[in-house]
């Protein structure tokens, strides 16, 4: 009855065209991946508590203010970082609100309400990061939870951009989409690696001296070098996968992302050797999650374009699904 409503109320207004719903769905995707990257700031700036209670500020006031053990830099960035959530938050009910008055298949709908959802979830994970004094676990669950949701708005940008009639092709044959498959749960595995690194390294999110922030009790070096081999194997998959798209003569747009992902690979590969060779420095930090951003959003498109929605010619069907038409449920 709830969403019947809101239909009706969302049916008032003008009508979306595809190329506003593409544009705001590109706006998720930047803004998911922004509110990782601006995190990061806030870390490696030493502003995690800057402001100390969650959702206020400080107790009595949801805006910063003067504080003798909170200097104001610092909650300048923390109240930044949180005030890019209302950006965050307006572009996913945009995207819901799009979908739905230009009343695209259920798939598409589907995706854009994971969104919003999982934009609150996330702020819950946030201010139990807050509460909990800056835990490195608890950090690292809420980066983790950043970069699905960045996987997630590209399949949602992709989803937008495919017809709601007719069905999935599979361009490439279904081993290796297994194999691109295998490789992002390997790029997953790098992820976890990472904030173990991060959870063991010198950025705390917080410098007091009197309340220090818990650290991970793991050798620093030992996590490094477990996230440099993940790293590798991640690379080898994805080169693996490129012979294989390669022997198939996959097509020229597969390939062109295939590139993208090898080069971010590279690229991070790059930043993260001379993180650890010049101290960590900060600068590098930031980088170093928005190019995990960038990992995750081009594998995910990568993925996607290997089983494109496309409109079929009357008569014909899929190899996959012979003698049947999947026509999208609304």
């Amino acid at each position: 009855m709830l969403y019947r409503g809101f239909v009706r109320l969302v049916n008032l207004l003008p009508a979306v065209s595809l190329r506003v719903q593409t544009v705001i769905a590109v706006l998720v995707v930047l803004t998911q991946a922004g509110i990782a990257v601006t995190g990061s700031i806030v870390r490696v700036t030493a502003s995690g508590l800057g402001c100390p209670t969650w959702p206020q500020c400080f107790p009595g006031s949801f805006t910063p203010e003067p504080h003798q053990e909170v200097a104001g830099i610092h909650q300048a960035v923390e109240f930044g970082n949180r005030m890019l959530t209302f950006a965050v938050v307006v572009v996913a009910a945009a995207i819901v609100i799009a979908v739905t008055r230009a009343d695209r298949r259920r798939e598409v709908r589907f995706y854009a309400w994971l969104i919003p959802l999982s934009t609150v979830a996330q702020a819950v994970i946030g201010g139990i990061t807050v509460l909990t004094g800056l835990l490195w676990w608890t950090v690292a669950i809420h980066l983790l939870v950043s970069m699905a949701m960045v996987w997630l708005s590209v399949l949602l940008l992709e989803k937008v951009r495919e017809p709601d009639d007719g069905e999935a092709i599979p361009l490439v044959p279904a081993p290796l989409r297994w194999l691109a498959a295998l490789s992002a749960v390997v790029m997953a595995v790098v992820l976890v690696a990472g904030t173990m690194v991060t959870g063991a390294g010198p950025h705390a999110g917080d410098a007091s001296i009197e309340k220090p922030v818990p650290r991970l009790a793991v050798a620093i070096t030992t996590l490094v070098h477990f996230h440099a081999e993940m790293m590798v194997a991640y690379l080898a998959l994805i080169v693996a996968l490129g012979f294989g798209l390669a022997a198939v003569g996959a097509t020229a747009a597969i390939r062109r992302r295939l590139y993208v992902v090898v080069g971010t690979i590279v690229v991070q590969a790059a930043i993260g050797i001379t993180q650890y060779a010049t101290g960590i420095p900060e600068a590098l930090v930031v980088l170093h999650v928005a190019g995990a951003a960038v990992c995750v959003a081009a594998t995910a498109a990568l993925w996607m374009s290997m089983r494109p929605r496309r409109l079929l010619p009357v008569g014909e069907q899929s190899a996959e699904t012979p003698g049947v038409a999947e026509r999208a449920d609304r």
